[in-house]
């Protein structure tokens, strides 16, 4: 899945320059690799030599792999807008 948008990425090889086909954002990125873990060394669990400054833009890393996340029909939760949603709501509920 798209880790912009939520849509599901092609089938096979994602290549440096592959975009998502809904949103346009670039596929082999950090933000979309299975190895992608925020607060790790890096931000990654593999052992990169040097860090990828933008983790949404397109990357020569070797070690990429698409991340398998959420459910057929988007992200687990929703896209990442309606859990910003979903978040918003509940906070509100607190205080009304």
């Amino acid at each position: 899945m798209c880790k912009k948008c939520g849509k599901p990425m092609p089938e096979g090889t994602i290549y440096r320059d592959s975009t998502c086909q809904n949103c346009g954002a670039d596929l082999h990125s950090c933000i979309n690799c299975k190895f992608y873990a925020p607060g790790s060394h890096y931000d990654c669990h593999e052992t990169i030599e040097e860090p990828v400054r933008d983790k949404e833009r397109s990357n020569f890393c070797d070690f990429f792999k698409p991340a398998v996340t959420g459910t057929s029909s988007g992200l687990a939760g929703g896209t990442p807008a309606d859990k910003a949603q979903k978040a918003r709501d509940a906070f509100n509920a607190l205080f009304n």
